[in-house]
């Protein structure tokens, strides 16, 4: 789907959802990685992830316009706009647009990292997990101020 595309989507479920037109510009941003869309309020233009619409299809992407579009004319009739408003909830029940999108495949693959370091107290044996190493003679333990004894898992 292209950028002409999606605009015409946007503007024709806004006048379906909200009986209002969009006037602004729709486009896709690649780049989004953990939302499914955004408002920008200074210019009014609104960004939707295109990788939501591949993981998940139109439905799910219609959802997340819908969550946009309530931001977006909210905003401009200068009433709650933002995710804690009544008014912004009470609006996104009722058009059906999704409060949270869903977690995207790659992003659920991309998980912390374990912990790959143990310090332990040479005095009240005390263990501390880390994820990254760390200089053990910079740190004491937090129950007895014994030193510190760094080990990889």
């Amino acid at each position: 789907m292209s950028n002409d595309e999606l605009q015409a989507w946007i503007e024709e479920i806004s006048l379906r959802s909200f009986g209002v037109p969009f006037l602004h510009q729709a486009s896709f941003n690649a780049r989004l990685r953990s939302t499914g869309g955004r408002y920008f309020m200074k210019s009014h233009n609104i960004e939707i992830n295109p990788h939501q619409l591949e993981a998940y299809g139109k439905e799910e992407t219609e959802k997340i316009i819908k969550h946009e579009l309530c931001h977006y004319h909210l905003h401009l009739r200068g009433r709650g706009y933002q995710h804690r408003d009544p008014e912004f909830k009470a609006l996104l029940r009722q058009v059906g647009g999704s409060r949270y999108c869903q977690r995207l495949p790659e992003a659920k693959a991309r998980q912390p990292l374990p912990y790959k370091y143990k310090l332990t107290c040479q005095s009240c044996a005390a263990e501390y997990l880390r994820k990254r190493r760390v200089d053990p003679s910079r740190y004491r333990c937090g129950r007895c101020a014994g030193r510190l004894k760094l080990s990889e898992l």
